[in-house]
């Protein structure tokens, strides 16, 4: 697994589009950091490479769709990341430079590069001293008639317009092997690699798009082995089977369709696709949630679907435009995240019904954390339509009446030893009430069009023959209960108790039937602590600059 899943990041897709620059991106990087959720993975997306556009001209009006003509040059950065101030006064490399420069400033431990499986989307120019090496040849895309009739796609139907110089597939390896040299000297991590999916419309004539994928994907990934150490690569657009079944090494691809901060009808339909895609492809990969921005009306509704995928977080807001309170609750100061063990996937009472067009249903994501399991629940309803298909329902704020259940979470059973009672503590994040219930027992729930709820579930065990107690974790988190690493008996001649250790700053949230004598933090006897005794709910202060906490509740 590629160590950025565990560690808050920032995309500059959205947040400059393709003109992203070195001075920008330092200013993203500074004011998260200055926010106190410091960003510790950044991906450099489109807008970075050497490239050249024929159907673009100087001084003519722009027409959407000719920035998918544009070819590569060469495999080193443009002028943007060159011309960087200390190289203006030095032989030093600028992407070098700019990487080692940020890393250093800003504490990033990973810096990934984005590039399409082909280069770039209109792939190699034939003619550039740069890439003519690689043999490409001018192609034009051909989609299936049904490709064609679900969804018309603007980067699809461009590059059928204007081409694709497509490498030869006997020099693809060479390619890989000096883009991703290149890039690894420039001290570059890893890579986001885009477009994969053009090569089922360009395989006729070289052994069918199967093979030829085959032969890519197997070149692609040797290369990935060869030069990066941590299999630093993100897939994207690469859904097709083709593309899935030939990733032996490749540890995470995208699940959905881009984020469309633009787009208010897109924002349910993100959230539902990659919980049923991930049904497939949580087997057999980590499913990408993309980016998001966190000032953004719908901000709240995708962290939690973060929260709860077990995928990777990251943002992709512009410069100084954050909602630190929402980045607060999924990011750690050390910008670590509290991920959860495995892909997000709906609940079985979800499988067969459709959450975002049926007018009746609340989409429920389960996943579980070393201790506790987690459930999110979504109202997705009369917010959009799947492409191609027309909604019986007005698109308007809809209020559901559901229920939740501890059942709901899979695999509970590995987070509830026999040792528990076979009741559950489930602590709501939306409203911060607790409530106990048996396995099968239903909590009401209801929700408006684009609300969501995350619900932490604990397995309530008895201790010492006296005490019934559960960990929650840190309440002011999405994921609360993956800040608990591991829970044990306290004894000792004075007393007797329960030790919890976890990581991250806050409120430690627990279900405990009986009050406290007394709280200790990291040995710090007498800890702050509250206890609502109608709730049974107790919360323990940890202090700010804590990293990893000893709680231990005395009785």
């Amino acid at each position: 697994m590629p160590g950025m899943l565990d560690y808050f990041g920032w995309c500059t897709w959205d947040a400059f589009y393709h003109d992203v620059n070195p001075q920008g991106i330092r200013d993203g990087l500074k004011s998260l950091s200055e926010g106190g959720t410091p960003a510790r993975f950044l991906i450099i997306d489109d807008g970075w490479q050497d490239t050249t556009n024929e159907f673009q001209k100087e001084g003519e009006p722009f027409v959407e769709g000719t920035q998918f003509g544009a070819r590569l040059v060469s495999i080193k950065e443009n002028k943007k990341f060159q011309e960087t101030e200390k190289v203006l006064s030095s032989q030093s490399n600028g992407l070098k430079e700019f990487v080692s420069e940020v890393k250093k400033n800003f504490g990033l431990k990973y810096v990934y590069v984005w590039h399409a499986l082909m280069g770039y989307w209109g792939g190699l120019h034939p003619d550039a001293h740069g890439t003519k090496k690689y043999n490409p040849t001018l192609k034009f895309p051909i989609q299936s008639p049904g490709n064609r009739a679900h969804q018309r796609d603007i980067s699809m139907d461009s590059m059928e317009e204007y081409g694709v110089g497509t490498i030869d597939p006997n020099n693809i390896f060479e390619f890989y092997d000096d883009l991703h040299g290149y890039l690894a000297s420039q001290e570059v991590d890893g890579v986001k690699v885009d477009v994969q999916n053009i090569l089922e419309t360009v395989a006729t004539g070289s052994s069918g798009r199967v093979s030829l994928t085959r032969h890519f994907q197997q070149a692609l990934e040797k290369s990935i082995a060869k030069n990066f150490q941590d299999n630093g690569i993100i897939c994207c657009m690469a859904q097709n089977t083709d593309s899935v079944y030939n990733m032996k090494r490749s540890a995470i691809t995208r699940a959905s369709d881009d984020y469309y901060p633009k787009n208010p009808t897109t924002q349910t339909l993100h959230i539902a696709a990659i919980a049923y895609n991930s049904i497939f492809f949580g087997e057999v990969l980590v499913p990408d949630w993309d980016m998001f921005y966190s000032c953004h009306p719908e901000a709240e509704f995708h962290a939690v679907a973060r929260a709860v995928g077990g995928c990777g977080v990251y943002v992709s807001d512009i410069p100084g435009q954050h909602d630190f309170e929402i980045l607060r609750r999924l990011v750690l100061p050390d910008g670590s995240v509290l991920r959860a063990k495995y892909p997000g996937k709906p609940s079985r009472d979800c499988l067969f019904s459709d959450p975002v067009m049926d007018g009746i249903s609340l989409l429920k994501i389960w996943n579980l954390n070393k201790i506790t399991g987690v459930l999110a629940v979504f109202n997705c309803q009369g917010a959009g339509t799947w492409p191609g298909m027309e909604s019986t329902v007005q698109l308007d704020r809809i209020e559901l009446v559901g229920k939740i259940s501890p059942a709901d979470i899979e695999y509970l059973d590995e987070v509830s030893p026999k040792s528990c009672t076979g009741d559950f503590a489930m602590f709501s994040f939306r409203s911060g009430s607790i409530s106990r219930l048996p396995m099968h027992g239903k909590l009401g729930i209801t929700l408006k069009t684009l609300q969501c709820d995350i619900f932490t579930v604990s397995p309530i065990k008895f201790y010492h023959q006296k005490v019934h107690f559960a960990p929650i974790g840190l309440v002011n988190m999405y994921n609360s209960g993956g800040a608990v690493e591991a829970i044990e008996v306290s004894d000792d001649s004075s007393c007797y108790g329960v030790q919890i250790k976890g990581r991250g700053a806050g409120i430690f949230g627990a279900y405990s039937d009986i009050k406290p004598n007394f709280c200790s933090v990291n040995n710090i006897r007498e800890a702050e602590f509250d206890y609502r005794s109608e709730k049974h709910f107790l919360t323990v202060s940890i202090p700010t600059g804590t990293n990893a906490w000893d709680v231990t509740v005395h009785y």
